[in-house]
């Protein structure tokens, strides 16, 4: 480490109060040279405060087997650390689980969507990218040779085609996003930091180097400067609102959340489905995601579009058909979700790396001394937001990565 750097007072902003935003201060503030003579300022545009994008309302899965490795490499321990030292379990809902594959036929009374709503055409997701062929396991019991678990009882055996495990039993978790991210941002507070609600506009620069960021704040139509050392850009799908040649583009995604009933006892699998729908004039495929959560929630998603990002995140709009279709799939193969509560509908932006790969991690010196970049983490954000964090707290203070090799994920190769 630089002594030069380590003592330097820093003054370090960060756009966006997402879960790449929030992991980053609270790793900073933990960093052994961060002092009360720097500061950590993290800038949110929405009026609700952090985790009001895609970071509150993901599915929350953190895997062994997501992608890029070499930033998988880095976070999934960090999760496990996180959940020891702050009490995870009960804080934002760490735990692990099963991961499956299910396939089978839904029973519905009438034709139903595809779930993707009116603003585009249908995308993937792509969020098992990173999964080992043919992985199987024997741990479990079966159930009649069709491979379901014998502790898998919310969906419905008759419909079942087939279960097959995705990954080894301790290679998937999960976390309730929205409670991870916003302890991140508590507990980063806790050593100093502050959160700033107001939009930012503009990275300042004088001589190649970063002297401030401009922003409005809420509530105010007047423009400030607040003056930076080091600026991280982390906006998810609005970051190239400040930095234009960054490479993003953006796919919407809907969501649900469903309680089923008190006596209902939902076992924590995550399932990756393929639903077979008759309807009365042709045989549609559904593929919704599931997600047991603990204190009796399940999360559904369906596929992406591609809708026209709009300014602000507390613009994006809910394609109420959308969040309907979702519904009426997962409840296709589960009693216990049809006839559960759906407590939210609800759609968030996804960051999407247009070339090139992905996510952009490190320092952008090509574009100023001082700024850093943070996003493009497609699905995987709420999983890789520790190794990203832990990552850039290191080039900030120490000058270097330590913790891993993340050279193809460098701002040079994208801009």
């Amino acid at each position: 480490m630089s002594s030069s750097i380590a003592n330097t007072p820093r003054d370090i902003v960060i756009i966006g109060g997402g879960i790449i935003g929030c992991s980053t201060a609270y790793y900073l503030s933990r960093h052994p040279s961060f002092s009360p003579s720097s500061s950590i300022k993290v800038v949110e545009a929405s009026k609700d405060g952090p985790a009001q994008g895609a970071s509150g309302k993901a599915g929350g899965l953190v895997a062994k087997w997501a992608y890029p490795k070499e930033l998988v490499n880095i976070s999934f321990a960090e999760h496990v650390k996180l959940a020891e030292e702050h009490n995870g379990k009960d804080r934002w809902g760490w735990r692990f689980v099963n991961c499956g594959s299910w396939e089978g036929r839904g029973v519905i009374s009438d034709e139903v969507g595809s779930g993707v709503g009116r603003g585009g055409n249908r995308k993937s997701l792509e969020k098992t990218l990173g999964l080992n062929e043919g992985h199987k396991s024997s741990d479990s019991v079966k159930r009649r040779g069709k491979g379901l678990p014998d502790d898998l009882r919310w969906v419905d055996e008759d419909l079942t085609y087939s279960y097959s495990p995705m990954a080894p039993a301790g290679d998937t978790a999960q976390v309730h996003p929205y409670l991870f991210t916003t302890s991140m941002m508590d507990l980063a507070t806790e050593r100093g930091a502050e959160l700033i609600s107001g939009r930012a506009t503009e990275v300042v620069q004088s001589d190649g180097k970063v002297t401030g960021v401009r922003l409005v704040r809420l509530g105010s139509d007047k423009p400030e400067m607040i003056p930076a050392t080091d600026v991280i850009i982390a906006a998810g799908a609005w970051s190239p609102y400040i930095l234009p040649d960054l490479p993003i583009s953006s796919t919407r995604a809907h969501s649900i959340t469903i309680h089923p009933q008190p006596s209902v006892t939902i076992a924590p699998y995550v399932l990756f489905t393929e639903i077979s729908l008759s309807g009365a004039t042709r045989t549609r495929r559904a593929t919704p995601e599931i997600y047991a959560r603990p204190n009796n929630e399940v999360y559904a998603c369906g596929p992406g579009d591609d809708s026209e990002l709009p300014g602000n995140v507390d613009d994006v709009l809910v394609d109420d058909s959308a969040c309907e279709s979702i519904h009426k799939h997962v409840s296709s193969i589960s009693p216990e979700l049809r006839d559960g509560k759906v407590d939210k509908q609800q759609a968030c932006f996804l960051p999407i790396v247009s070339r090139g790969g992905g996510p952009i991690i490190g320092a952008a010196s090509q574009v100023a001394k001082g700024l850093f970049v943070a996003t493009g983490h497609t699905c995987w954000g709420i999983c890789n937001a520790p190794g990203t964090a832990k990552a850039i707290s290191e080039l900030i203070f120490d000058g270097k990565i330590h913790s891993g090799n993340l050279k193809k994920l460098e701002p040079s190769r994208f801009l």
